[in-house]
């Protein structure tokens, strides 16, 4: 799948894209049996009483058929065309979310290296927990972004979008200029880490999973960007101490297009977390 010029003026100028439909129904279906066998049998989901979020990273680690989405025509089409043919597989996160999630970024880039790919398995609108972004906001000129930079969530000086109750007289879902991204199971929404992203209205057991990825890095500032991205995006920095960035079973059944994508996250999680990862060597390519 190539992205169509429309789809990436769009990307990189609002910094998010839905795709309605991507997945078929059938497609669908066994994500979600997938997705709730995850959850079910390794993140403790048959004991979610709905008082806080329950969640597992990878989101893909523990399903040979979830792993496949990482060998998706349309997920490396999409990937490829925004990042480049070098990228990398992060990890992304499964869960069942409680309520509403404040506005914040992922992280703050000086300018674009992370993407964040999220599914939704049940019908999502305004009032029921949907995705809502500030277009623009991934842009570090930005109003949003004053005073945040790469260190944004010690930094306590930029602006505060959940204090807007307090500064505009306004909720935090109200904010002008945001936009509700209402979808159906089937539906894709991708955005740059670096823009601005909450969901309010959800219930007690919000299914949503999610796919990161990053640029490959080349240069000595790439790389060290890569590892400072490891150090708080990963299994590992989640609490999730699997040996590594991947599990056994994402390893195992790689292909060889696959493993190009795991390569230097795999090499790189030894660095950053020498004491959380078990040595193994990936397969030759």
């Amino acid at each position: 799948m190539k992205l169509t010029d429309q789809q990436l003026n769009f990307f990189h100028n609002f910094g998010y894209l839905m795709i309605p439909q991507l997945f078929s129904p059938e497609e669908m279906a066994w994500i979600i049996e997938e997705y709730e066998n995850v959850l079910q049998n390794h993140a403790g989901g048959n004991a979610h009483d709905g008082s806080r979020r329950t969640m597992i990273v990878p989101s893909y680690g523990y399903s040979e058929k979830l792993c496949t989405l990482l060998d998706d025509h349309r997920i490396l089409g999409i990937a490829s065309g925004i990042l480049g043919d070098d990228f990398n597989y992060g990890a992304g996160d499964a869960n069942y979310y409680v309520g509403d999630t404040r506005w914040h970024p992922d992280a703050s880039w000086p300018e674009l290296f992370a993407i964040k790919m999220t599914f939704y398995l049940d019908p999502m609108s305004a009032d029921t927990g949907c995705l809502r972004v500030i277009p623009g906001s991934h842009r570090l000129d930005s109003y949003w972004h004053k005073n945040l930079d790469e260190d944004w969530r010690n930094d306590r000086d930029h602006i505060n979008l959940n204090d807007s109750e307090d500064v505009w007289g306004l909720s935090p879902a109200d904010i002008p200029g945001s936009v509700a991204i209402e979808t159906s199971p089937g539906d894709l929404v991708f955005f740059n880490h670096t823009i601005f992203h909450a969901s309010f209205g959800g219930g007690t057991r919000r299914r949503m999973f999610t796919l990161n990825l990053t640029k490959g890095g080349k240069t000595e500032a790439e790389i060290a960007r890569i590892d400072a991205y490891l150090t708080r995006n990963c299994p590992t920095a989640h609490g999730f101490k699997i040996g590594g960035m991947y599990t056994d079973l994402t390893i195992d059944t790689a292909t060889p297009e696959r493993l190009r994508h795991m390569t230097q996250f795999h090499e790189r999680h030894a660095v950053v977390h020498p004491n959380d990862t078990i040595p193994r060597e990936l397969p030759t390519l």
